[in-house]
Order: structure tokens, then C-alpha cells, then sequence
């Protein structure tokens, strides 16, 4: 069996979720990767067959995206060649992680796709919306369209919707507490971060930036540049997780029993629908880092109340019954 697993490059969630996929479709037969996107600072270990340019949004600095940079990088003339250029009919099996390029090449060819995304719950009306019936639902319908969906999410909204992925590594991680926090907000400036930070109650954090090479400090803070084996000694060992709105980030500090506070990017629909899912479980959400951001940022540190999940590890299995269903027999 040959098998396409097409995987969405912006941000970090995706490339995680895949580390612990690749393996298990790889039992399945040949599989052949591809990642669009350049706003990862992860990789996989395993080569790529394809990489493209994609559609990314590129992260501002004061909290939403920086939609000037995203302008630049856009190249829709090359997108187009990609989708066109893309051989899909040797696959018995396409997957697609919210990655635009093989979802509209298979729509030109005709060939179905299954999704395995957090994106394609949001297919779902019974998971949580910031808005109703918001037009910024064109994203979720139409960035990478498949007819066929599995979903995850912070809960099982839906028939098709699971409980988040959990890495292998994350779980075999032994926990502590040793008092720091660790920050992941990498739509806000470094320097920002730290000038705020240092005024709340004298803890040390720690901070992952997209934007720094070399690590320094600055007061109680001190700013790493991302690396998956450091930002997940740092979550093992912390009090709680300061980050955006995304979903692996949050999913994974909720099952390491960490407190968690979110802060949506501003003008993104998805993290903010986020926002509110995990604020039904119980988890602070901030709408914006202002004049009252150090006063909730305090009452958060001088709170112990955690939020306890059950995020089972059924990914081997959503696995098999994704192929044993969607593949082709020959």
C-alpha cells in the first residue's frame, strides 16, 4: 500500500502531532511525506517526498498576525503550479493535516482524501464557536477541503471528533515542579514579553521565542529559542503553561496535570474558538495582554486549581481504523 501523508508547516502543533503519526502509518505500508508551509521551527526525522511553499500566516509581534509579511510571502501563481503539478494517483490512501496543496490537487483529480486534523472538527456544529455563523468559517470549509474527516479536540464534540494526541514523548515525560512557568506566545515580541513579565510576582519564566538563535536573560526571565527537547524538559519541570491559542501546546500541559492560561491571537478565529473550549474546561483565557493583563496574570500564579482531563492514548488505533476504512484494496 502507498500512502500520502500531507502535513501543514505553519506553526508547530502540526509537525509535533506528526512525529507520533509517521511511525504508525509506516506500518501500514510505503508512505511518502509532504509538508507545505514555513513557519515551523520543527522537523520530522523521516525525509520528505514533497515540500512546498503552501499558504502560511506569518506571526506578528503585538499579538496577531502580521498580515503585510503575510502579504509578501504569499505566492498564489506558485501555489497554483504545486496543486496542478501534484502526481496523487499512485496513493491508495491520502492524508491530509489541514495542508492546502494535496486537498485541492486531489479535488482537481478527482481523488478522495481523508483529514486527520484538529481544523476538520470545526466541520462539526457541535464544536464550540466564538462566533455563530461567522464568515472567517470560509477558512475551515475551504483552506484544505476533503470529504472525509477525523477530528481532534479538547473533547469528543462529535462522532468523528477524538481527544487530543498525546506524544509518546510527552507521556513517558516524568514530572516535577520545580516553581517556574514556561511561555509560549510567539505572536508577541520577546522584549514585550519580558518587560511585562517581570512585573508580576517574582517566579521565573521561562520563554520560548521563534525569534532568538541564542539564549539570554533579563531579570526573572529568561528567553530560549524553540527546540522541541528543551521546551519539553521545561513543561515536565514547571508550574504552568503561558501560551496562545492553539491546541497541542494547551492539550499536552492539561494531560501533564499543569495549570494552563491562554491567550488568543487577536483577529484568529480558530485560536479563539480554542480559547473557548478550554475555557469551558475551566482554563483562564485572556483576550489580550493590556492594562489589566498583570492583574489576571497574578491571580493565576497565587491559584493552584488545575484542570484535570482524560486524553486516552487511542492514536495506534484511531490509525488502523483510519486505513482499514479509507484505503483502497487493490
Amino acid at each position: 500500500m502507498k500512502i500520502l501523508y500531507a502535513i501543514q508547516g505553519t506553526g508547530n502543533g502540526h509537525i509535533s502531532r506528526a512525529r507520533e503519526i509517521v511511525p504508525l502509518l509506516q506500518r501500514h505500508g510505503e508512505l511518502d511525506l509532504l509538508v507545505s508551509g514555513t513557519e515551523a521551527e520543527v522537523s520530522l526525522s523521516q525525509p520528505l517526498k514533497y515540500k512546498f511553499h503552501g499558504f502560511s500566516f506569518v506571526f506578528g509581534t503585538s499579538g496577531g498576525v502580521d498580515n503585510w509579511a503575510t502579504f509578501k510571502l504569499m505566492n498564489l501563481p506558485q501555489l497554483w503550479r504545486d496543486i496542478r503539478s501534484l502526481p496523487l494517483k499512485q496513493y491508495d490512501l491520502i492524508i491530509n493535516d489541514f495542508e492546502p496543496v494535496s486537498a485541492w490537487a486531489c479535488r482537481l483529480q478527482k481523488i478522495p482524501a481523508v483529514s486527520l486534523s484538529h481544523q476538520c472538527s470545526f466541520i462539526s456544529p457541535k464544536t464550540p464557536r466564538y462566533e455563530k455563523r461567522s464568515w472567517k468559517e470560509w477558512l475551515f470549509k475551504y483552506y484544505s477541503p476533503t470529504p472525509h474527516n477525523v477530528g481532534f479536540h479538547f473533547e469528543r464534540y462529535d462522532d468523528f471528533i477524538h481527544t487530543p494526541v498525546i506524544r509518546s514523548e510527552i507521556r513517558s515525560l516524568q514530572t516535577s515542579n520545580e516553581g517556574h512557568y514556561t511561555v509560549y506566545l510567539p505572536a508577541y515580541d520577546d522584549k514585550l514579553l519580558s518587560g511585562l513579565l517581570n512585573k508580576a510576582k517574582k517566579v521565573e519564566w521561562q520563554v520560548f521565542s521563534k525569534r532568538q538563535k541564542v539564549a539570554y536573560e533579563k531579570g526573572n526571565v529568561r528567553i530560549f529559542p524553540v527546540n522541541n527537547q528543551a521546551f519539553n524538559k521545561s513543561l515536565a519541570s514547571c508550574e504552568g503553561l503561558l501560551t496562545g491559542g492553539g491546541f497541542e501546546g494547551p492539550a499536552e500541559a492539561l494531560f501533564l496535570q499543569k495549570k494552563v492560561m491562554m491567550i488568543p491571537m487577536k483577529g484568529q478565529y480558530e485560536q479563539q474558538c480554542n480559547a473557548l473550549a478550554a475555557a469551558r474546561l475551566g482554563v483562564p483565557v485572556v483576550s489580550e495582554i493590556d492594562d489589566q493583563f498583570i492583574f489576571h496574570l497574578n491571580n493565576w500564579i497565587g491559584h493552584d486549581k488545575k484542570v484535570l482531563v482524560d486524553f486516552p492514548d487511542e492514536t495506534a488505533q484511531i490509525i488502523d481504523d483510519l486505513v482499514e476504512r479509507y484505503a483502497k484494496r487493490r
